[in-house]
């Protein structure tokens, strides 16, 4: 299994098509359906590798990132979603920190 290399709460860059967001879920690999994949995945990441829930700054959509497209954001301003405060309660102008407690 690959370890992620991004976490829950960080802010990234999508480097084929330049918007930011912050991660609000990790998958191992693609647990897509393959219908999706054929049709959205275009570029064709790997499936194996982990895949990324991303909150899109300044919109009001989500999407699926394979790993390859996300590199850290250099930008650390805060993201404006509408759905930040159901995934996160607090940002240290670095971060956000997940509201759910983990185990």
């Amino acid at each position: 299994m690959t370890t992620a290399k991004f976490y829950v709460g960080q802010i990234i860059d999508h480097s084929r098509f330049g918007y930011r967001g912050v991660i609000f879920g990790v998958d191992a690999e693609f647990s897509g359906s393959d219908e999706w994949y054929q049709t959205v995945a275009l570029s064709k990441p790997p499936k194996n590798k982990p895949w990324y829930h991303v909150l899109v700054d300044n919109a009001s959509h989500t999407t699926y990132v394979a790993e390859r497209n996300l590199e850290p954001s250099k930008n650390t301003q805060q993201i404006a979603h509408p759905f930040l405060g159901q995934f996160f309660g607090r940002y240290d102008n670095q971060r956000y920190f997940s509201k759910a407690k983990l185990n």
